[in-house]
């Protein structure tokens, strides 16, 4: 009689879709963005929290349609169930929802639109960056902290845009003397330039990430402006700063993170970084990271699945894990309650601008729109 053969069946590696902006001018965030995660997975032997992942990453190019295809692919096509990467609000707005409608379960590393945050919020939608609005919040909090008074205020017009002047609005404590929205990927910002100048503010906020950040710098040294900015860690990273340079000393700027943060995981992470890819991370790099540590950190304890979206969930609000920014905490509409800073880009010891950490501008904050979440 021939012997039964049985074969254990050996359990392959959960699957996260990981869809960023890969092309483009703004390429490098995600490139960030995906680098420091797939670094985080490296880093612990292929796992995260002690169970074995896998990266499917897919370029959306900054397009919400193109992120929409790649969504439903991986969603419906290749049943992937734990998605992350997205960048841009605009994407995020576009693809979000179908995650969602899927079942499927999305953890934000960047984009932090306020239409997810409040009434529409969603027990499998978490975020571990910001929320849009808080960040540039932070630019307005040290905005006050700096004496200033008058306001000029530009952001490209699309969601991520309206919620950062949103936000800088909720906290600087003066006037707003002119509100500019631009066309989202421009690259002409003379009209606008000229605005700021003649209108007697004291300080500019603009928010202009990746290359709109490149390209307004170097107009706004190349006018002769001499009025302040106060922006926050989107506009002025140290890809930016690179590419710009002298004109952006003495800017002030201010986010939840920083590489000179002394703290054992970030030192960890940024010495590992400009190791592996022999460069200076971005705050994009360090908020993948962290969100890879946040969900090795639910993944340890739904043994490595995410079928049960429940449990996942109870195990991220739970998730008390070490963080490149020190630590955060979810308010009740999953969105991250943590400290900001302000910094400021100097010369170091050896002549090269930096971007250094002066003071806390807002301790424990959430935004402000969990209040009409009903989970």
């Amino acid at each position: 009689m021939a012997a039964a053969v049985t074969v254990a069946m050996v359990r392959q590696p959960l699957r996260i879709g990981f869809v960023t902006t890969l092309s483009g001018p703004a390429g490098y965030i995600g490139q960030d963005a995906r680098d420091a995660f797939q670094m985080a997975i490296e880093m612990n032997g292929g796992k995260l929290g002690g169970h074995a992942v896998s990266l499917v990453v897919e370029d959306d190019a900054l397009r919400p349609g193109q992120g929409k295809q790649v969504v439903d692919r991986f969603v419906k096509g290749e049943k992937i169930k734990l998605l992350t990467g997205i960048i841009f609000s605009n994407v995020a707005a576009a693809v979000v929802p179908d995650i969602l409608d899927a079942g499927a379960i999305y953890v934000s590393l960047n984009a932090g639109p306020s239409v997810f945050a409040g009434k529409d919020c969603h027990k499998n939608y978490f975020v571990t960056s910001w929320q849009n609005d808080s960040l540039h919040a932070s630019a307005g909090a040290n905005a006050n902290r700096l004496g200033f008074k008058r306001a000029f205020v530009l952001a490209p017009n699309y969601q991520a845009g309206k919620d950062a002047i949103a936000g800088f609005k909720s906290q600087f404590k003066g006037q707003i003397v002119g509100e500019v929205y631009t066309t989202l990927n421009a690259t002409d910002y003379a009209a606008e330039i000229a605005r700021a100048r003649a209108s007697n503010a004291d300080v500019v906020f603009q928010f202009y990430p990746g290359g709109m950040g490149i390209a307004f710098a170097r107009q706004y040294a190349a006018a002769g402006v001499k009025i302040p900015m106060v922006v926050s860690g989107a506009s002025v990273d140290p890809v930016i700063l690179k590419a710009v340079g002298e004109p952006l000393l003495g800017v002030h700027v201010s986010s939840q993170w920083n590489s000179d943060f002394d703290n054992p995981v970030n030192k960890a992470f940024v010495a590992e970084f400009e190791k592996r890819f022999k460069r200076t991370p971005t705050m994009y790099a360090a908020q993948a990271y962290d969100a890879a540590l946040m969900i090795g950190a639910a993944l340890a304890v739904t043994n490595g699945s995410v079928d049960n979206t429940e449990a996942f969930r109870q195990a991220m609000l739970k998730a008390n894990v070490p963080l490149t920014r020190g630590s955060m905490k979810f308010a009740n509409n999953q969105h991250p309650v943590q400290d900001w800073y302000a910094f400021r880009v100097v010369k170091n010891a050896s002549g090269a601008l930096e971007i250094k950490t002066e003071a806390k501008v807002m301790e424990n904050h959430s935004d402000p729109y969990g209040k009409a979440c009903k989970m």
